[in-house]
C-alpha cells in the first residue's frame, strides 16, 4: 500500500485529495498512441498497493478516447485502447472515470483495511500480501495459529466494525511526524521509498491507521458486507484470507 505526493511528473492527482471526483476538465500536456498521454490534471488512480488502475474515457471535440489503464515514469501516462484517437498536445478534454468500477475498488480497498485492523488488533498478525479487484479480494498475513472458529469469528468482527459506521480520514503528514504513530506501517516489510518526505496516512478512526496511497469510502458503513469466502494454509505460518464484498 504505497504513497506519494499530490503531483506525479506535471500531473496533479486530483484522487489522492478527493476520491469522490469522478469528472473534470484538463488540457493534455503529452500525446502518443504508444507512450500514452499526459493531463495536467487527473483522477484516474494508476494502480499500487493492490489496488487496480481506474478506466474511463477523455472526451475531446465530440470524441471519445478509452482510457483502458495507467502506466507510472517519468510522467503519469493514461494508456489508450488501442485504436482509439489520440487528443493533440494543447487540447482541452474532459475527464470521466469509470464509475462503477472505481467505487466498488474504494469499496473493497476500505473493507481490506478493516479486515487488516481487526486481524492486527485481535490476533497482532502483519500484511505479507494481497490483491484487489472490484468486490473481490485476497490478503496474506504472517499468522501462525488459528482457532478452530478463525474464519467466523473473523467475518463477525469485521462486520461490525462496518456497521459501526467508523468515519474514514485521509492525511498527509510528513515522514517524522507519520512515523512517530504506532504500527503505522501494517506490511511484514516497509515498502515506503526512504526518499518520501511526505505520508499519506488513512485512518479509520478507533480502528485502524495505515501508511496508504489509494482511494476509500468515507465511512465503514458505506463497504457494505465483509464475506470470508476460504483461508488457505499457505506454509511457514503464512494465511490467505479471500474475501468477498456483497
Amino acid at each position: 500500500m504505497s504513497t506519494e505526493t499530490h503531483h506525479h511528473g506535471h500531473t496533479h492527482r486530483l484522487d489522492l485529495a478527493d476520491s469522490t471526483v469522478r469528472e473534470w476538465d484538463a488540457t493534455v500536456l503529452a500525446a502518443d498512441p504508444e507512450q500514452g498521454i499526459v493531463l495536467d490534471r487527473s483522477a484516474f488512480y494508476p494502480g499500487g498497493g493492490g489496488q487496480p488502475p481506474d478506466e474511463g474515457v477523455l472526451i475531446w471535440g465530440g470524441v471519445r478516447t478509452r482510457i483502458a489503464g495507467t502506466r507510472k515514469g517519468d510522467e503519469f501516462y493514461l494508456v489508450p485502447v488501442e485504436g482509439d484517437p489520440v487528443p493533440p498536445v494543447g487540447t482541452a478534454v474532459r475527464g470521466a472515470l469509470d464509475d462503477e468500477r472505481r467505487t466498488r475498488l474504494m469499496r473493497t480497498h476500505s473493507g481490506l483495511h478493516v479486515l487488516t485492523g481487526v486481524v492486527f488488533r485481535d490476533f497482532g498478525a502483519l500484511v505479507t500480501g494481497g490483491n484487489m479487484e472490484p468486490l473481490t479480494a485476497r490478503m496474506d498475513f504472517d499468522l501462525a495459529e488459528v482457532p478452530p472458529d478463525f474464519k467466523d469469528r473473523l467475518a463477525e468482527a469485521v462486520n461490525a466494525e462496518i456497521a459501526a459506521d467508523r468515519p474514514i480520514e485521509v492525511k498527509t503528514l510528513p515522514r517524522d511526524e507519520a512515523f512517530a504513530i504506532p504500527d503505522i506501517i501494517r506490511t511484514a516489510t516497509n515498502l515506503l521509498p526512504p526518499d518520501i518526505e511526505e505520508v499519506r496516512i488513512v485512518d479509520i478512526v478507533g480502528l485502524d491507521t495505515q501508511a496508504d496511497g489509494g482511494t476509500h469510502v468515507a465511512s465503514t458503513s458505506m463497504v457494505g458486507r465483509v464475506e470470508v469466502v476460504k483461508m488457505e494454509n499457505k506454509g511457514r505460518g503464512f494465511r490467505r484470507l479471500r474475501i468477498r464484498i456483497v
